[in-house]
């Protein structure tokens, strides 16, 4: 019998996926701000601004690039996410929502490749909102 934790991440229609969360105590707009601001290296990496219009496309200097899907202020941001060392695209979505100690932050990645490609990112993910929780700190 296979071990359960083989298809963990995986799902029916979108490839591996992987999600984290933080809550910081801050505002949402106080949040958003930073993330599209300051904080858009962290996650996103080295861009001047992030293009907020559907189908808009972006790329960062360290060669992420993709297409914004869908854009919601103080909400909720989904794009393509490609490294330039990656021979397929991706699914980010950056989601921000009040919660009772402050605003909790949410990265969602799916269709990704496989299942070291899931480790790796959900690594990436802990990394960036570790570093978002302690700019809030």
């Amino acid at each position: 019998m296979a071990d359960s934790q083989d298809t963990t991440g995986l799902t029916k229609d979108a490839g591996w996926e992987t999600g984290v969360r933080a809550t910081v105590a801050a505002t949402v707009p106080t949040t958003w701000a930073y993330l599209m601001g300051d904080g858009l290296p962290l996650w996103l990496g080295e861009i001047a601004a992030l293009p907020t219009e559907k189908g808009a496309t972006f790329a960062t200097k360290d060669g992420v690039r993709g297409t914004i899907r869908s854009f919601a202020a103080d909400y909720r941001v989904r794009l393509s996410w490609q490294p330039e060392d990656w021979p397929h695209d991706s699914t980010l979505q950056l989601t921000v929502k009040q919660v009772a100690t402050g605003t909790s932050i949410a990265f969602h990645h799916d269709r990704l490749a496989d299942r070291d490609e899931r480790r790796m990112m959900l690594g990436h993910w802990k990394n960036v909102a570790g570093a978002i929780s302690a700019h809030f700190a």
